[in-house]
């Protein structure tokens, strides 16, 4: 994925604003920064949610926005706070995601059934989704994300609100996935999920990248954690007020 100088503004405020990025193939790649970065706002431009105010954004030469069918025929998106049919089954909703990206009814209903079982889902296929549990609809959106095969996937806090048995089960899927040649872009505000699982990482912060390589590269000799701190600022080491002191 390669992003030039992307703009987006709402309003009087600049969300993003002349942002460069550069996705190796094959990478899992992290996108970290504080509330009000950006992140969103850059991953939905780049995945064709939202049209930029200015700038570019290609998904292995495919520009998003002049070819944006061919484009997202690449992309596996799981983004942060979009409804999802959550009447249907969870077998019906990869079933339908997977003909929108026409897949024939075999074809759909072989990867459907595979994707249910890594997943763990196979036991709740017939369950409407608005039952499942927060760690079951991040599960199966990531199922709908990979059901056409894409050769990119980005994932907007893909962990948020998951319990740590379904948040191992996903690690697994997504570092398989890589391993077979796919690359994964995860916005995260978990450093220590993104230090684990990323080879490479973008601090963003009021629509700027800060910094931008791999984790090594942009940690230096400290943790990802305090790397963070020092560029995006406003950490305070003050004492908490008196009343807080119990003894």
């Amino acid at each position: 994925m390669q992003l030039t100088g992307l703009v987006k503004r709402f309003g009087e405020k600049v969300a993003v604003d002349q942002l460069d990025l550069s996705v190796p193939e094959g990478s899992f790649y992290g996108l970290v920064g504080p509330n009000g970065a950006g992140k969103t706002t850059t991953l939905s431009m780049a995945t064709g949610l939202l049209r930029p105010d200015a700038g570019r954004a290609l998904i292995h030469g495919v520009d998003v926005w002049a070819e944006p069918v061919r484009a997202k025929a690449m992309i596996g998106n799981l983004a942060d706070g979009v409804r999802l049919f959550d009447r249907l089954t969870g077998e019906q909703l990869v079933t339908y995601t997977g003909m929108m990206f026409g897949l024939s009814h075999a074809e759909v209903a072989a990867r459907t059934g595979d994707l249910l079982r890594i997943m763990d889902l196979t036991a709740a296929a017939g369950t409407p989704v608005v039952d499942y549990s927060a760690g079951m609809t991040k599960k199966i959106a990531l199922a709908c994300a990979l059901v056409h095969a894409p050769r990119i996937l980005v994932l907007d806090e893909p962990f948020e609100s998951v319990d740590p048995v379904s948040a191992a089960n996903i690690e697994d899927i997504l570092r398989d996935y890589t391993k077979g040649g796919g690359t994964v872009i995860v916005s995260s505000h978990s450093m220590d999920l993104v230090q684990r699982m990323c080879d490479h990482v973008a601090v963003i912060a009021a629509g700027h990248v800060l910094a931008a390589g791999t984790v090594d590269e942009v940690r230096g000799t400290a943790t990802l954690q305090d790397r963070f701190v020092e560029l995006v600022g406003g950490r305070h080491h003050t004492e908490g007020p008196e009343w807080l002191r119990l003894s």
